[in-house]
């Protein structure tokens, strides 16, 4: 059977997933009168809620009696882990591009990786519905993106279609018509089919999947030979050593799901069962002459988290996995599919620091293991410092900021208290495209703080740069906190008086324990607060006294949030069903000792 193996790569919120959905209605994958919904390839809880793609996934479609298999990607410069390897098992890519945003961080960042890989790219600029878009001009920037990476002649004489996913059409030029079958077309003519070289057999696993019945199961593309079930083979790891192993069953992917069959040929991609130990990178060989196929290189995490036992009066009392020995087993299940991140043991039993991309992709980890019913406490986001000839060095991102004109003078002068230098300003329609280089620790705490200056209106990206040396110290939060005093319930008697004091992260009624932080403070400094009290009852009545207290409603924050909220001395407590802050040291008194002795440390 005739194969195309496609990825879809592009920035966040460009619309690849709903090309998916598109290209699987268009091939009859489902009933007539099937109820399907909308971004199908997004199954995943966390996926849904938050609108994005986390994992990348594989769908397979039969279009004029060819194969296609299309794999979904994630947008995210986090999540560019998943990106890198997958693309391991593409021959081609479809780049898609927002008629109005044009090329942004991300879309360089995939399409340098699929060019390394010297796939064919098929441009699709979508959502030339949308007002004020400019599709000739996204077209130019797309080219001058292509050249600027260094694109081959054949690379850069690529195929371009316009069209609507939201509305289900794709066409070669810029006008509207029937459905997306031209860019089915063109797919089919511009991809080309896996090219197989002589030899036996080699794959390479590019992803998991796991199964309640069948456990670990390997997915990857048959680069040359077939396999067959039943069929020993020898597994090469990545640090050379071999495992003698058997296929016991083999998948390929059709539409949505997984069909077994008894063999596969090469080019085509499918998934393995009757392996155990192995991780994505290694080789299935041939059982008798082993050859493995090159290591997949993914780029080096930038920040790193110290995730530890949740050691607060509350422990134990919402989650099923308490213990360091729990926390440790799912951190290094963790690392076997997540290639983008680390995890390392610290001199203590009960911390882990692990390593990652970025603030939404350490994130969605700790949200994930609250969902299994983890307990655990997050400490601050660090980036990663490197010494290079001898001088301090860490790591910088090119930052994009769009926004209207209004709003421009905020965005810079926000961007400039971190330590970060405008590189690009230029119009783009009513709002303004600003570009800026920026030191990683500089963009910890920007995001909220932009939302507000802008009334919501900045669309910020980033993208790892250099490593370039030290810029000094970057002022952090600016106020300080309320640290709750006792541990017991709050009292709306309580939380009414010392509203004037600060904005609280709690309600009345809500148990809280000593050390917590249940407000932040209208002045820069701590302040330890009694929010438990009760209202003294006697047996005269006041006029005015008993009016109902107006509380305002407490601040919800998401975990990200916290993540940039919280400071050095302060960590976060996650739960199954609550997220708190806290300070790392509960006791007041413990407090006070430690930063006595770290000022007479920085007088010394």
């Amino acid at each position: 059977m005739d194969i195309r193996n496609i990825a879809i790569i592009a920035h966040v919120d460009h619309g690849k997933t709903t090309l998916v959905d598109r290209i699987l209605h268009q091939t009859n994958v489902f009933r007539a009168n099937q109820e399907t919904g909308e971004l199908i390839m997004d199954s995943n809880d966390l996926e849904k809620e938050r609108g994005i793609t986390i994992f990348s996934k594989n769908a397979s479609v039969v279009y004029k009696g060819v194969k296609i298999n299309v794999i979904d990607t994630p947008g995210h410069a986090d999540f560019g882990g998943e990106v890198e390897r997958v693309l391991k098992m593409a021959d081609g890519v479809c780049l898609l591009v927002d008629a109005f945003e044009g090329p942004m961080p991300q879309t360089r960042f995939v399409l340098q990786k699929a060019l390394q890989l010297n796939l064919k790219p098929i441009v699709i600029i979508n959502k030339v519905d949308k007002p004020n878009c400019r599709p000739d001009e996204v077209h130019d920037a797309v080219f001058e993106l292509f050249f600027n990476l260094d694109a081959t002649e054949e690379q850069l004489d690529f195929p371009t279609f316009y069209g609507s996913g939201k509305n289900g059409w794709f066409n070669s030029k810029n006008e509207q018509c029937e459905d997306i079958t031209p860019l089915l077309d063109g797919i089919l003519e511009h991809v080309p089919a896996p090219k197989v070289p002589e030899g036996n057999l080699q794959l390479q696993i590019t992803s998991l999947d796991y199964s309640t019945f069948l456990g670990r199961i390997a997915v990857g593309k048959v680069n040359r030979g077939e396999i067959k079930e039943g069929q020993p083979f020898s597994l090469v790891r990545a640090d050379g050593s071999i495992l003698k192993s058997r296929v016991k069953e083999l998948y390929i992917f059709e539409s949505l799901g997984k069909r077994k069959v008894q063999e596969v040929k090469a080019g085509d991609i499918c998934a393995v069962v009757g392996l155990e130990d192995f991780t994505i990178g290694d080789t299935i060989a041939d059982f008798e002459n082993p050859e493995a196929l090159p290591i997949i290189s993914v780029d080096e995490p930038t920040m790193s988290m110290m995730f530890s036992i949740n050691n607060s009066p509350f422990f134990g009392k919402e989650g099923k996995f308490v213990t360091s020995r729990h926390l440790r087993d799912r951190l290094m299940k963790e690392t076997e599919k997540n290639l983008a991140l680390r995890v390392e043991d610290t001199d203590s039993a009960d911390s882990f620091l692990v390593y990652g991309r970025g603030i939404l992709h350490l994130g969605v980890l700790v949200e994930t293991m609250r969902r299994e019913g983890y307990e655990l406490t997050v400490g601050n986001p660090q980036v990663l410092v490197k010494t290079i000839d001898g001088k301090k060095h860490e790591p910088y991102e090119i930052l994009v900021v769009d926004v209207p004109q209004e709003f421009s003078g905020k965005v810079i002068d926000l961007v400039t208290q971190r330590k970060g230098e405008m590189l690009v300003m230029e119009s783009k329609g009513e709002m303004q495209h600003l570009e800026f280089e920026i030191p990683s620790r500089g963009l910890i705490g920007l995001r909220s703080n932009m939302l507000t200056a802008t009334a919501g209106e900045a669309v910020m990206a980033h993208r790892f740069a250099e490593y370039k040396p030290w810029k000094g110290n970057i002022p952090g939060r600016n106020n300080g906190v309320l640290i709750s005093k006792n541990t017991e319930k709050t009292t709306g008697y309580s939380i009414d008086k010392l509203q004037d004091r600060g904005v609280f992260f709690v309600d009345p009624g809500e148990e809280v324990y000593t050390g917590q932080i249940i407000a932040e403070h209208i002045k820069p400094g701590d302040l330890v607060v009694n929010a438990t009290e009760g209202k003294k009852l006697t047996n005269h009545r006041a006029s005015g006294s008993d009016d109902a207290t107006r509380i305002a409603p407490k601040t919800l924050m998401t975990l990200e949030e916290c993540m940039e909220y919280i400071q050095q001395d302060e960590c976060i407590e996650v739960t199954p069903k609550s997220i708190r802050m806290r300070k790392v040291l509960l006791n007041e008194e413990d407090r006070k000792r430690v930063s006595k002795s770290m000022s007479a440390e920085s007088l010394a």
